[in-house]
């Protein structure tokens, strides 16, 4: 089982990507001048395609652990997002897998920090 499938319940959907480009999303007519306005997505929201998706960067993470080859699924560990920092909590075999997932997060575009407080090896 992957990454997406164990943390999020999804499969792979055809066209995610670890760093999207975002997709504008329409302002609420009633609000705003113009209907064509339109405002970017915070990039710690961006989802798979580039929607707008409350866990977005952690699922992107997810999806990068998924497609690096030097990682398996840890079902030990979790992805989390605090805003943009991304959480990493449970148990990993070793540090180096800890750092590998570590250096994989933060290459994810909207990770501002990768927090590995609540990891432990084991």
């Amino acid at each position: 089982m992957g990454w997406l499938q164990r943390l999020f319940g999804m499969e792979k959907p055809q066209n995610a990507e670890v760093n999207p480009t975002p997709q504008a999303i329409a302002q609420d007519p009633s609000t705003s001048v113009a209907s064509t306005d339109s405002q970017s997505i915070p990039s710690e929201r961006l989802g798979l395609s580039g929607e707008y998706d409350q866990s977005g960067l952690a699922k992107r993470v997810a999806l990068a652990f998924d497609e690096d080859p030097d990682l398996d699924d840890v079902d030990t560990l979790w992805v989390a997002q605090t805003g943009s920092t991304v959480v990493l909590k449970g148990e990993v075999p070793s540090q180096e897998i800890l750092d590998k997932m570590t250096s994989v997060a933060s290459s994810v575009s909207g990770a501002t920090d990768v927090n590995t407080d609540q990891a432990t090896i084991g």
